[in-house]
């Protein structure tokens, strides 16, 4: 029985091996398309997907093999990438704490702002590199294409999704007619311009709503990285049980490694022995 922990180590590894090949297979696919969104997803799938590989490949040589180095290799990224993911757990809930759409008054979709995001989320997102990425991203999706044939009744019935409320319209309370022109209104009513390739998406209502999307899709995510997370921290402990057995395997000695120091005495019990016997001749 002292052996099953490098079974199961052993089998969950080979499992994780088969499945860090379709990761990196995804990854090879994309650095091949030429849509903007698919490239922003294939240095990170690359990256995980020959992580998992060395590692599960470590994780299963020594415990299928009684290697004690690889297992030690493999239990100390192990570590690091449960260190890792805390973090990134920990992070990710504190930069998406803040936001949430505003109720308007007669509209079933809601509005999105973006000063109520964390400041590190709005930097990233007003850095022209990341939004002209992004904003090729909701222009290849066709996702506005979908609001051209509304009429205005559905605009007071129909629900829309956080990024067509922010990019494909503009924000409700703006006005276009010769008597408000002069009128204080939000900077996003002069950023509007009906071109389809247009619209809203250099608007702060549209990095908002891109936000809100983010934020929505991580709140979902944050139940799989805490699953994952107390995952790997149960494999962590059994690839420890796995060590200390690969550990008494070299050792030729089932209970552990033998330090009875009698067994090979040292060469002071020699020197102890012979005083020992001269006194007892003497007496």
């Amino acid at each position: 029985m002292y052996r099953f922990s490098n079974t199961v180590i052993g089998f969950l590894n080979l499992f994780t091996l088969l499945a860090s090949i379709p990761i990196i297979g995804a990854g090879l696919w994309m650095a091949r398309s030429s849509t903007t969104c698919e490239n922003f997803l294939q240095t990170p799938l690359l990256v995980i997907g020959f992580v998992v590989l060395v590692v599960s490949l470590a994780g299963f040589i020594g415990a299928c093999f009684h290697v004690a180095c690889a297992l030690w290799l493999y239990l100390v990224v192990m570590l690091f990438l449960i260190a890792a993911l805390m973090g990134f757990t920990i992070f990710g809930f504190g930069v998406t704490s803040k936001g949430g759409g505003v109720e308007v008054p007669g509209r079933v979709y809601k509005e999105y702002r973006l000063q109520d995001y964390s400041p590190w989320l709005r930097k990233r997102i007003q850095d022209p590199r990341y939004w002209n990425t992004i904003r090729g991203c909701i222009l290849g999706s066709k996702t506005c294409e979908k609001l051209a044939s509304w009429t205005p009744l559905d605009y007071m019935q129909r629900d829309m999704s956080p990024i067509q409320s922010g990019c494909c319209k503009p924000p409700t309370a703006c006005t276009y007619n010769v008597a408000t022109t002069m009128m204080t209104q939000d900077p996003d009513c002069y950023r509007w311009n009906n071109a389809p390739n247009l619209l809203c998406y250099e608007c702060d209502s549209c990095k908002a709503g891109v936000l809100e999307d983010i934020r929505g899709n991580w709140h979902k995510l944050s139940v799989l990285t805490v699953t994952m997370l107390v995952l790997l921290i149960g494999i962590y402990s059994i690839g420890c049980c796995a060590f200390r057995n690969t550990r008494r395997a070299e050792t030729d000695y089932p209970y552990g490694e033998n330090r009875m120091t009698k067994v090979r005495p040292r060469w002071d019990y020699h020197w102890w022995r012979w005083l020992h016997d001269r006194r007892e001749q003497l007496y």
